[in-house]
C-alpha cells in the first residue's frame, strides 16, 4: 500500500546534486576555481540545502531574504521561513558578483560550486537580536556567532546560485541517514496516512518513550525518530552515543512498523521559538503532518542573570499559531512526570493531587549517577540506554585528566611531579610524565627557544597529554609553558573531548629561590648576557589568573606537594580514596 505523504513545504523537495551526465565537466571545472572552506556549520546547511530539507530555500539566503527573516520570519517571498540561513565571510576574503567559486570542507574535497550573486553586510548583533533574542554569550549560538566570518569586524555574507558535487562525508550510521527524498519513501512503504515526528538532541528516557508512544496512538500513525546529528549545544551527549540508544529502543520497545529512524544532519540554533517552527517545516519535507513540541523545545538554557533565555512552552505557543500555514498539526506535552504508587508516567498539569512522584534532572544524571558510575533506576530509563551511558560516560574516578604544572626554571615542577607519578600509581592509576626538557629531547627535538618555538613545543605537549586524556588515562606535564594564551590553548585541547579535565597547577617559587637553586647556572648566564630570552629574565613569565591549584614550595616539600594534589583530585572525584 502506497501513502500520499503530505507535500514538501513550498510544493517540492529541491535537488542540488548534479547528475551523473554532468558531474566529470563539473568537478574538472571546480578544481580550477577559487575555494572558500566551509565550516561544520555551513557544511550541515549546504547539505539540507542541496536535499531539500530547507525546502523552499535552495540557497544561502541573499539580502532581501535575510532582512525578511529577521524582521517578519518569512522569506522576501512571503513564505513562512523563521530561520536565518547565511554564508558569512570576513571583511579581506577578495570575491566579486558573477564569480564562480568552489566551496570545500577541511580536507579540501570539493562539495559545490557557487555562483556569487550578492555580497551584503552581515551585523552579528542585528541576528543576535531578532534570532535569537539576546545579546548574552551565555546563549551558544551568539557565542559563537563571535567567530563566524572568521572574527572580522566588518563581515560580508554571500549568496549565489549552488551546484553541488557532493554531499559531506558521513561515515557513521550510513544506512541510518536518509535524505528528504528517502525518508518520504520509506514512510510511505510503512502504509500509515499520518507520521509524526520527534525532534531529539538527547539519549530517550523513558519519559520520552512514554510521550512518543502516545503521540503514535493519538494519530494512528507512524513515529519519525529524527534526531539533529549536526551541531547541537555545547556539553551535550555525542550522537555516537545517542543513536546507539535510539537503536536499542526502537528494537526493542516500540512496534517495529510504527517507528521510522532517520538521522537529521542539522545545526541547531538553540533558538526557542524560532527554532520550534523551523523543525517543523524541515520535517514536513521529510514527510510528517505531526510534529511533537514539548517543553522548552530548543532552549539554549539560562542567560547570564540565571533566568531562562525562552518560556518553558513559548515554543508550542508560537508553533499553534502557525500550523495552519504548516499544514502540520502541532502535538504540545507538558512535562511527564513519573507517579510511583502507579508506575506510569503522566503530563504534570494532570497529576491528582497528593501523588507521590519522582523525577531526576538532566544535571543529576550527570553528576549524581554518570559520574560516580552509578546505573540510571529501570522506571527512568531502559535497561539497554542505561548500559550505553556506562558506556560512554564512564565513572569520574575513570575519565582522563591532564596535570599541568607550570612555574617559573627550578620552582620545582618537574620533581612534584615525579613524586605525584609515583602516588598516583599507589592509587591504581597509571600515568604518562611529559617533562618539558625530556620533550624536547624527542618530540621537540630541533626546536629553539624563540617565542614561536616555544609555543610549539607547549602545543606538542597539549596534544599529546589531550589524547592521553581523550582514551581516559592521566598525563602528568611539567613545562615552564610561560604564555598565558599557550596554556589556555592546552586547557581547550584537553577541554574539548568529554569526559576530560585540565587541572593547572601554578607552582608560586619566587625567582631569588629558583636561582639559589640552579646547579646549571642557567640564571647567572642570563644575567651576564651570556643567553637571551631566558624566562624571569629578559623574557616574561605570565601567571597564571586562575590556576586550579597553586602550590609553593619554600615551606613544603615535593612530596607533601604531591600528597595536596592527590586530596584534591579525591575530592573532585577523580581519584578513588583508598580503602
Amino acid at each position: 500500500m502506497t501513502i500520499n505523504l503530505i507535500a514538501p513545504y513550498g510544493g517540492k523537495l529541491v535537488n542540488l546534486l548534479a547528475s551523473a551526465e554532468e558531474l566529470p565537466a563539473l568537478h574538472a571545472y571546480a578544481i580550477t576555481l577559487p575555494t572558500l572552506t566551509l565550516s561544520m556549520r555551513n557544511l550541515c546547511d549546504l547539505e539540507l540545502l542541496a536535499t531539500g530539507g530547507f525546502s523552499p530555500l535552495t540557497t544561502f539566503m541573499g539580502k532581501a531574504d535575510y532582512e525578511s527573516v529577521l524582521d517578519t520570519m518569512r522569506l522576501a517571498d512571503g513564505a513562512l521561513f523563521p530561520m536565518p540561513i547565511t554564508l558569512p565571510i570576513s571583511s579581506d576574503t577578495n570575491l566579486k558578483l558573477g564569480q564562480d567559486i568552489a566551496l570545500c570542507d577541511e580536507r579540501s574535497n570539493i562539495l559545490a560550486v557557487m555562483t556569487v550573486h550578492e555580497i551584503f553586510a552581515w551585523d552579528r548583533e542585528r541576528e543576535a537580536m531578532l534570532a535569537y533574542g539576546a545579546l548574552d554569550t551565555r546563549h551558544p549560538t551568539v557565542a559563537e556567532m563571535s567567530r563566524w566570518a572568521g572574527g572580522s569586524e566588518r563581515p560580508r555574507a554571500i549568496s549565489g546560485e549552488l551546484r553541488v558535487l557532493q554531499l559531506p562525508d558521513r561515515y557513521d550510521f550510513a544506512h541510518l541517514r536518509l535524505t528528504p527524498s528517502k525518508t518520504r519513501e520509506a514512510l510511505s512503504k510503512m502504509g500509515r496516512a499520518n507520521v509524526v515526528a520527534f525532534q531529539t538532541r538527547n539519549p530517550l528516557h523513558r519519559a520520552h518513550e512514554e510521550l512518543t508512544k502516545r503521540a503514535i496512538e493519538m494519530i494512528d500513525g507512524v513515529l519519525l525518530l529524527h534526531p539533529s546529528v549536526g551541531m547541537t549545544r555545547p556539553g551535550d551527549v555525542d550522537h555516537f552515543t545517542r543513536v546507539r540508544t535510539y537503536v536499542a529502543l526502537t528494537q526493542n520497545h516500540y512496534e517495529k512498523d510504527r517507528v521510522l529512524m532517520s538521522l537529521l544532519p542539522l545545526a541547531m540554533r538553540m533558538a526557542g521559538p524560532r527554532e520550534a517552527l523551523w523543525h517543523a517545516i524541515i520535517r514536513r519535507n521529510h514527510g510528517a503532518n505531526h510534529f511533537i513540541v514539548g517543553r522548552d523545545h530548543a532552549g539554549p538554557g539560562i542567560n547570564s542573570q540565571g533566568k531562562p533565555f525562552y518560556g518553558a512552552y513559548d515554543a508550542q505557543e508560537l508553533a499553534l499559531q502557525h500550523e495552519a500555514e504548516l499544514g502540520v498539526k502541532i502535538l504540545t506535552f507538558q512535562e511527564m512526570v513519573y507517579l510511583e504508587n502507579q508506575d506510569r508516567y503522566e503530563q504534570s498539569h494532570l497529576i491528582p493531587d497528593g501523588a507521590k512522584t519522582a523525577s531526576i534532572s538532566g544535571t543529576q544524571v550527570r553528576e549524581q549517577y554518570l559520574a560516580k558510575g552509578k546505573r540510571l533506576p529501570a522506571w527512568f530509563t531502559r535497561p539497554e540506554v542505561a548500559e550505553i551511558l556506562a558506556q560512554s560516560y564512564p565513572a569520574l574516578h575513570q575519565q582522563g585528566v591532564c596535570l599541568w604544572f607550570t612555574g617559573l626554571s627550578g620552582s620545582g615542577k618537574s620533581t612534584t611531579a615525579e613524586v605525584l607519578s609515583s602516588l598516583l600509581l599507589e592509587y591504581g592509576r597509571q600515568s604518562t610524565l611529559l617533562d618539558g626538557d625530556i620533550v624536547r629531547t624527542h618530540l621537540s627535538k630541533g626546536l629553539g627557544f624563540s617565542r614561536e618555538d616555544r609555543d610549539i613545543n607547549i602545543r606538542r605537549i597539549g596534544f599529546v597529554a589531550s589524547e592521553i586524556a581523550r582514551h581516559g588515562g592521566v598525563s602528568v606535564c611539567a613545562a615552564i609553558s610561560p604564555y598565558r594564551v599557550t596554556r589556555d590553548d592546552v586547557r581547550q585541547m584537553v577541554n574539548n573531548t568529554p569526559n576530560t579535565h585540565f587541572i593547572e597547577v601554578f607552582v608560586d617559587t619566587p625567582i631569588e629561590e629558583c636561582e639559589r637553586r640552579d646547579t646549571k647556572g642557567m640564571y647567572a648566564k642570563a644575567r651576564r648576557g651570556e643567553i637571551t630570552g631566558f624566562t624571569g629574565v629578559d623574557d616574561p613569565y605570565e601567571r597564571p589568573i586562575s590556576p586550579e591549584m597553586t602550590l609553593e614550595t619554600v615551606n613544603s616539600t615535593p612530596s607533601e606537594n604531591a600528597s595536596k594534589i592527590i586530596a584534591y583530585l579525591i575530592e573532585l572525584g577523580l581519584l578513588n580514596a583508598q580503602v
